[in-house]
């Protein structure tokens, strides 16, 4: 029975900690699995982890202490220690953007019924004594339902607060709790703790808007029509075509070079308009296409999305000859679109992308470029 004897009480309490500490265990793994299973299933969410632990039995007692007793032994009100412990069991959801959190919170609260609610992102008003946010904490039990199943039955009792955070509020939590002195502090030590809350709040917005303007742009790259739109927009800046001696044997129609082009700087998005246009039944991954614009970029700077247009236009009918030529003699060896376009673009500019071949294969394409002017010379 309850009482106001702190010392039975705590005596009780460490009694009941004991004797229901492997259920607990079992209690936390069959909590964190379930979360796992229900937050796969989410279409698009992007987990960083989930941890799952038991409170160790003395902090329990500490935070009643703490929290509870002064007000409780105030009231003349018995109490049990277990039954103002409602964290024993914890969970923390660590997602990547911050709308990710309600989601978490929609799939949680469809399973599991919600007895509490606590949302710790507070505003930066609200941190007078204590600064920045902390996610969302929500005290839960198992749903109705499976409550009345065989395999949930000896864990229908417990309850566990799930804590769902961002990657960014989680990395405030922890520094946070390496700040030993945060109450009784100078006012200028406040306002830069409140100041640096406010950057990892800001951090949190923008990593979520960059994603969904990616998003955007992928959609709009990624669109049926989006190679028509960019041939329409550029229209009016397509540069020049002209005959170059200097960059190797023979004239090949090449673009200027010079970093004054018109038109959009060649960019990651850009790229993929064109390269979805030439080769649509290849599927680009994004660091690849990352990586590999920043080299064409490195060397050619100024290269616009118009002049990539224009060498894969002008070049791409030369290279996919020679494609199959060299599939032909080299069986087992393919070329990769990533290599088709790097024959374009060394075509168009054989000084500037000399590179982007290594030297075996600029022998071998020039070989196979002076043959072609052979068989077609009267």
């Amino acid at each position: 029975m309850p009482s106001l004897d702190f010392k039975l009480e705590k005596k009780l309490f460490r009694q009941f900690y004991d004797q229901h500490l492997e259920s607990l265990e079992e209690a936390k793994e069959t909590f964190a699995a379930l979360a796992r299973s229900l937050l796969k299933q989410v279409p698009g969410l992007q987990l960083s982890k989930i941890e799952a632990r038991i409170k160790d039995r003395e902090e329990c007692i500490r935070k009643f202490q703490g929290k509870y007793l002064l007000p409780l032994e105030s009231a003349q009100q018995p109490y049990s220690i277990q039954e103002h412990v409602t964290d024993l069991i914890g969970l923390r959801i660590v997602c990547l953007y911050e709308d990710e959190v309600h989601r978490i919170k929609k799939v949680l609260s469809e399973h599991f019924e919600v007895i509490d609610t606590t949302d710790k992102s507070a505003s930066l008003e609200s941190t007078e004594g204590e600064f920045g946010y902390k996610g969302l904490h929500l005290d839960l039990r198992l749903g109705a339902e499976r409550r009345s199943l065989p395999e949930y039955a000896a864990y229908a009792d417990w309850r566990v607060e799930v804590q769902i955070r961002t990657i960014i509020q989680d990395s405030w939590s922890v520094l946070d709790h390496q700040i030993k002195y945060k109450k009784s502090i100078p006012g200028s030590l406040k306002r830069r703790i409140n100041t640096l809350a406010a950057l990892f709040e800001l951090a949190d917005r923008e990593f979520r808007e960059i994603r969904d303007a990616t998003a955007q742009e992928l959609a709009e790259a990624e669109s049926p029509n989006a190679y028509q739109e960019l041939e329409a927009e550029e229209q009016p800046s397509t540069p020049p075509l002209h005959t170059s001696t200097a960059q190797g044997e023979g004239s090949t129609p090449t673009l200027a070079a010079a970093p004054s082009e018109r038109g959009h700087q060649l960019n990651a998005f850009g790229f993929l308009r064109i390269a979805n246009h030439f080769f649509n039944d290849y599927e680009f991954e994004p660091h690849k296409v990352d990586s590999f614009t920043q080299e064409l970029n490195s060397y050619r700077p100024g290269l616009t999305r118009t002049g990539f247009n224009q060498c894969m236009r002008t070049h791409i009918s030369t290279v996919k000859d020679y494609k199959k030529q060299f599939e032909l003699l080299h069986p087992g060896d393919t070329m990769t679109p990533y290599d088709v376009i790097r024959h374009c673009m060394y075509l168009s500019d054989r000084q500037s992308y000399q590179h982007l071949l290594d030297a075996d294969m600029r022998q071998a394409f020039e070989l196979w470029l002076s043959a072609q002017e052979t068989t077609h010379t009267p």
